[in-house]
């Protein structure tokens, strides 16, 4: 059977004192619409609606038009069965309807495969799940067989029904004509004045059909999110989560509880973190790395049997195998080390590629550069590649030994195994088996005193 989404992503979210609509908030790196947008797509429907109504442009914009998603606005706000109503018309050609929330992003894909396999001519499906605490949701109504027959919310609820610890996560699937009649027949006769989709269920049970429920596989998978602290929570969750699956993977997580993945990664075995990583964006990591506390990873990829020692900033860069950089060592965009390159405390290396088993050990500045095989760039060098207008160049040939204190000023090409004397200034270019110096004559001055603070 067929099968269309709809995702309710309408409200503000007062709770969580932003001007930024809630669903747009982040976890783990991606806004929770992009979360729950991303698990409907793995369900291969026919269309995905999005209901849509605080902050409308910022909302498109985040999410650009796509072939297999649409968008419905939703104003005045009134209710969860207004909202659906919204979008329903859409949704043609698809025998099955799920719905989803823009601020429930963590629910398994299996768990949504199974609701929505439930549901059938003579059968809707709805997703609950327990609760110590089940105060502000729906309960569960069953009959004395155990049969699920109605949804009461918390504010309609007596007494015996409060009691109910069985909650509806608001998730459901239903028979796409079915439910566009139900969704006709429901009024705003209660508390909140507010159209309830939970009304349908109590429809559908008029018409003979049965309620097919599945559970949760923990609370967490359907918990919702309503504020900057229940934001917090499930972000610890869904790291630890990640990090125990990496355990699965051959991974070694120091303290999971100290481990965060902002992206999508993919990574090799005998691979050991330490605390307080934060990966980002694309990440690829080989075998048999180790990285170190505290380094922040984007969009980066790192070879096999690499060392990221601490305090390490790594964005849009490609380290190969064998590599060692840092401690508190930064590599910005368009960086490239090739094979055993050495990259050391307090050194920078910014759109250059780095040579096979050459060395950039300390302090050291490297911008705009091409660096050859084995060679040395000793503490202190600064790669002088912006003029206050435009960037330029440098080139550094095989096996070239740069002392300490140097500085290269761009454009500038140094040949093989040509070395420079520290503390020198290079404006112009080096021949290859060359030594250049540019220091002025050193100078001593007998007798001489320094000179005495006056009282």
């Amino acid at each position: 059977m067929s099968l269309s989404v709809i995702i309710l992503a309408a409200g503000k979210g007062t709770r969580m004192k932003s001007d930024t609509p809630k669903v747009l908030h982040k976890l783990a790196g991606k806004p929770l619409l992009g979360h729950v947008i991303d698990t409907a797509r793995k369900l291969h429907p026919e269309k995905i609606c999005v209901v849509y109504g605080y902050g409308a442009e910022r909302l498109l914009e985040a999410f650009p038009a796509q072939a297999d998603l649409c968008w419905a606005l939703q104003e005045p706000q009134l209710g969860t069965g207004h909202a659906v109503k919204q979008a329903i018309e859409q949704i043609d050609g698809s025998d099955i309807t799920l719905i989803l929330y823009g601020d429930v992003p963590l629910t398994p894909l299996l768990v949504l495969a199974r609701l929505s396999e439930s549901v059938n001519e003579k059968a809707v499906a709805l997703l609950t799940a327990e609760m110590d605490d089940p105060s502000g949701y729906g309960r569960i109504v069953r009959d004395a067989d155990g049969n699920a027959i109605a949804i009461v919310e918390h504010k309609d609820a007596d007494k015996k029904q409060l009691a109910i610890r069985e909650i509806n996560t608001g998730i459901m699937a239903l028979p796409t004509e079915k439910l566009k009649k139900w969704l006709q027949q429901i009024n705003n006769n209660n508390a909140q004045q507010e159209y309830y989709l939970t009304d349908v269920i109590g429809l559908a049970v008029k018409d003979g059909f049965d309620i097919h429920t599945q559970h949760a596989f923990a609370i967490e998978d359907v918990t919702g999110v309503n504020s900057r602290q229940q934001l917090a929570e499930l972000e610890r969750y869904l790291q630890k989560r990640t990090a125990i699956g990496l355990y699965e993977h051959g991974v070694t997580i120091r303290d999971p509880d100290r481990f965060d993945l902002r992206g999508d990664l993919k990574i090799g075995q005998d691979v050991e973190i330490d605390v307080n990583v934060i990966l980002e964006g694309n990440v690829q990591i080989g075998n048999n790395v180790r990285i170190e506390s505290n380094c922040i990873i984007r969009d980066s990829i790192i070879g096999d049997n690499a060392r990221i020692l601490s305090h390490c900033v790594i964005e849009n860069s490609h380290i190969e195998s064998g590599c060692i950089v840092g401690p508190f060592a930064r590599l910005r965009p368009d960086s490239v080390l090739r094979e055993n390159t050495k990259i050391g405390n307090f050194v920078e290396i910014k759109k250059s590629i780095i040579g096979p088993g050459s060395k950039v050990n300390h302090l050291s500045y490297v911008g705009d550069a091409e660096v050859g095989r084995s060679v040395n760039i000793g503490a202190g060098t600064i790669v002088c590649n912006y003029d206050g207008a435009n960037k330029h160049q440098t080139i550094i040939e095989d096996g070239v030994f740069i002392g300490s204190d140097t500085q290269l000023v761009a454009p500038v090409k140094i040949g093989k195994n040509a070395t420079i004397g520290a503390g020198s200034t290079i404006t112009k270019n080096v021949a290859a088996d060359t030594l250049a110096l540019s220091r002025t004559k050193q100078t001593t001055v007998a007798g001489w005193q320094r000179p005495v603070k006056k009282k």
